[in-house]
């Protein structure tokens, strides 16, 4: 459909090629991004079976974090220039702002839903009631402005693809997300804490018998699933800001991803990001412009035919 496209604000691709060639990296660097801010509620949700709902008030959390941290190692507080930031002025308040979501949803793990394993409503209900305090007292530290996470320098250029300019720093988005991927892969398929973690989801009574402590291990898994929460959050905060709401927003993407790839899949985690990232990038695009506002319709549309297809999932499996 997209190469004839005519009547659509992208006009037919054949005739602009540089305009859907953009779109596409749109749809896979912003599939990246998804994939960051939903790995860790793969891990959290996937694999461990545990409801946080809290999972966007930490990446938000991370977000303010990173921010400040910012202001502080630059030295002003407004108006930054990406100039005025090094890499390392990026890289210590990303994983300042990483580290704190990580040791509270840690927190938020040990002293509210340890002892409520698999019991998904009333961890639900828990984590929602920890978005509401969370929430307001982020609005009240924070203020209500949205507020945005500046870029290093050295990244903040343009370059030219057939004639369109594009961003150097949504490609750095792809590239952190294929670092934190094969990272995951590895940590999960390599180690023998990821084969413990697979096999106390399959059967936490045969591990526990074995003399292993899985409560430990799940209690780490929760760890990097709230660090990872928090490098998408830092990653979406100097993608597109941070302001209050955009946890429910976060959230919600997350979700969508976890649900269309498949409960406890990595690959389904990538999958689902990158079907979601193509219907956001492309479905404003290359709908007629009298529909474009019905965008937002597509994404709903994915989910249901993938669920209608695959119940699971593209890569799930029942619990």
């Amino acid at each position: 459909m997209a190469f004839l496209a005519d009547g659509t604000p992208a006009g037919p691709a054949t005739e602009n090629p540089g305009k859907f060639v953009v779109t596409a990296l749109d749809a896979v660097t912003f599939a990246g991004l998804l994939f960051v801010a939903a790995s860790g509620f793969t891990l959290v949700f996937g694999l461990m079976r545990t409801v946080n709902m809290a999972h966007g008030s930490l990446f938000l959390l991370a977000a303010y974090i990173a921010i400040r941290v910012q202001e502080a190692m630059v030295g002003q507080s407004r108006n930054i220039d990406p100039s005025q930031v090094g890499l390392l002025d990026w890289l210590v308040p990303m994983l300042a702002g990483a580290l704190v979501a990580a040791v509270l949803g840690l927190a938020i793990h040990q002293i509210f839903l340890r002892w409520n394993e698999g019991q998904e409503l009333r961890q639900a209900l828990i984590t929602l009631a920890l978005t509401v305090v969370l929430a307001d007292q982020m609005l009240r530290e924070f203020g209500g402005l949205a507020q945005t996470m500046v870029w290093p320098g050295a990244i903040s250029h343009f370059f030219t693809i057939l004639g369109e300019r594009y961003a150097l720093t949504r490609v750095f988005i792809l590239g952190v997300a294929v670092l934190v991927g094969a990272l995951l892969w590895l940590w999960l398929t390599r180690t023998s804490m990821g084969i413990v973690i697979r096999a106390g989801v399959d059967d936490r009574q045969m591990v526990r018998g074995l003399g292993i402590n899985i409560r430990l291990v799940f209690a780490i898994t929760f760890f990097v699933g709230s660090f990872l929460a928090g490098v998408g959050g830092v990653l979406g905060a100097s993608f597109a800001g941070a302001a209050p709401g955009t946890d429910g927003s976060w959230l919600l993407n997350a979700l969508i991803v976890v649900i269309v790839g498949g409960l406890g899949s990595l690959r389904g985690a990538a999958a689902g990001s990158l079907l979601y990232g193509t219907v956001v990038a492309f479905s404003p695009v290359y709908l007629p412009t009298e529909y474009s506002y019905y965008a937002i319709i597509i994404t709903f549309a994915l989910l249901a035919l993938v669920l209608a297809i695959r119940p699971y999932g593209l890569f799930g499996r029942p619990a």
